[in-house]
């Protein structure tokens, strides 16, 4: 026990073993249910060829992905954030990608991409890009992210949701309609307010607590009424339903580890693929940065810089989960946001990581078991650590509008347009130009202008792609 404190560094951080078991599990809960979306997104589309990914596969090679990039972090940057398939990476994989190659050409794409970043990261550049970062925007990224995984958790379970018009665009419950009807719902909210009065009266275990409680409503409501999925029954579950089935236990399919071609290059010519893999870097780049800093700050880990302990092991560390993630056809894995929510349970270390990469790997054998925790559920977690994240941003002044237009961009970005990496860009160009404009362009680092830039090609990457291919 003194070596295990002593490497993860447990007492230093005001931790113990036991917060660190628990931040761990709740972390797993929090994130369990990408082996059921990830399939989701991979196993449907047709590749170029005309192939299918298998959702059972697609299913195995995700758990056991995130189970050894979570515990290869944990060991090397020994810090409580997890890993699983970046939902940016594998959508845009599975809608932008595919109709112009094969499923193991694109992998071959998210693996180059993740070559590059652990370049980038060993050479340095990732970590001057993270210090010309001024504090203001980093604590904002922080912020943003909350509001994001706040946001996410109110989609996840169906408490807001697109209209399909133009005026609102969202609305409250399911087809956005302004009413409360569907019972995950409200087995949402009820798990959202166990949790929240649990954490308000700083309840040890309070979210897990809250997790396990709701899931054991949900599995209860299920027997009951036998709602089904909201595919079959617009009434009901989400990403997966609370019915246990069978047998917990089944022996997972890894096929997939190792179909990777790089053959893109000449299907789709170099230029195009170099946009592809353009894309995939700006995208995986500053996501992963993002979530790092808002993880590490919410952690208490950072300092007065926003630099946290041994980040260049963990910067490198996250550019090989590309690598891997590609290598075993899950898509890209990088930090997930959800780790929030076991850093709010007491999580401070890689111990933490341990416990999270270990349920992760047992997945690939009781996938069933796993998918009993529905996206309701889970989604109260999130929005709790949501509103905790958002809290940082009372450490801004924005009584400066060069400061809070910035600031307040970066921060609605991110959960307006559901990516991190977009709300990063657009703060970024958004403080070059005012605070150069209000004469403190001394103050804005070179790199930065130029990283700001480079957003400005990234969002403009299709009417340049346009114009490369007229």
């Amino acid at each position: 026990m003194n070596r295990l404190d002593r490497f993860f560094e447990i007492t230093a951080r005001g931790s113990t073993v036991g917060a660190e078991v628990r931040g761990g599990i709740v972390t797993f809960i929090a994130m369990a249910y990408i082996i059921v979306l990830n399939p989701i997104i991979l196993a449907g589309p047709k590749d170029v060829a005309g192939n299918q990914l298998q959702f059972a596969q697609v299913s195995a090679v995700t758990a056991l992905t995130a189970g050894v990039m979570t515990i290869l972090f944990g060991v090397i940057a020994r810090l409580p954030f997890a890993f699983a398939a970046g939902l940016g990476i594998n959508s845009f994989l599975a809608t932008s990608v595919v109709g112009t190659l094969t499923w193991p050409e694109a992998m071959g794409l998210v693996v180059i991409d993740g070559l590059i970043i652990v370049a980038l990261a060993a050479s340095g550049l990732r970590r001057m890009v993270f210090d010309a970062v001024p504090m203001q925007l980093k604590l904002a990224i922080t912020a943003g992210i909350g509001l994001f995984i706040l946001f996410i958790g109110l989609v996840d379970a169906g408490f807001i949701a697109s209209t399909g018009l133009p005026s609102p665009p969202v609305g409250l419950g399911r087809g956005g309609q302004g009413s409360i009807t569907s019972v995950p719902t409200i087995v949402f909210i009820v798990t959202l307010l166990l949790t929240g009065v649990l954490v308000a009266r700083r309840v040890r275990g309070g979210i897990l607590i809250g997790l396990v409680s709701g899931t054991a409503l949900a599995v209860a409501v299920e027997a009951i009424w036998q709602l089904g999925s909201s595919v079959d029954n617009p009434g009901g579950w989400g990403l997966s339903v609370p019915r246990p089935s069978g047998s917990p236990f089944a022996l997972p399919d890894l096929s997939l580890v190792g179909d990777v071609s790089f053959g893109s290059f000449s299907r789709i010519g170099a230029l195009a693929a170099t946009v592809l893999v353009f894309t995939l870097v700006f995208a995986n780049f500053f996501d992963a940065l993002g979530t790092l800093t808002g993880l590490s700050r919410e952690a208490g880990l950072s300092d007065a810089d926003g630099n946290f302990p041994r980040i260049r092991g963990a910067l490198i560390t996250e550019g090989a989960g590309a690598v891997l993630g590609g290598g075993t056809s899950a898509s890209s894995n990088t930090v997930f946001i959800e780790s929030g929510a076991g850093i709010e349970e007491g999580a401070r270390t890689g111990l933490a990581n341990i416990v999270t990469g270990t349920l992760f790997l047992a997945a690939m054998f009781v996938a069933p078991l796993a998918s009993i925790v529905p996206s309701e559920v889970a989604a109260a977690a999130l929005v709790i650590v949501g509103a905790m994240m958002v809290s940082q941003l009372r450490h801004i002044d924005i009584s400066e509008f060069s400061v809070a237009l910035p600031v307040l961009l970066t921060v609605a970005v991110m959960p307006f347009s559901y990516s991190i990496a977009n709300g990063i860009g657009v703060g970024f160009v958004c403080w070059v130009v005012l605070r150069s404009a209000v004469g403190k362009a001394r103050e804005v680092s070179p790199l930065l202008w130029i990283v700001a830039a480079g957003f400005v090609l990234y969002f403009a990457r299709d009417g340049i792609s346009a114009l490369i291919g007229a």
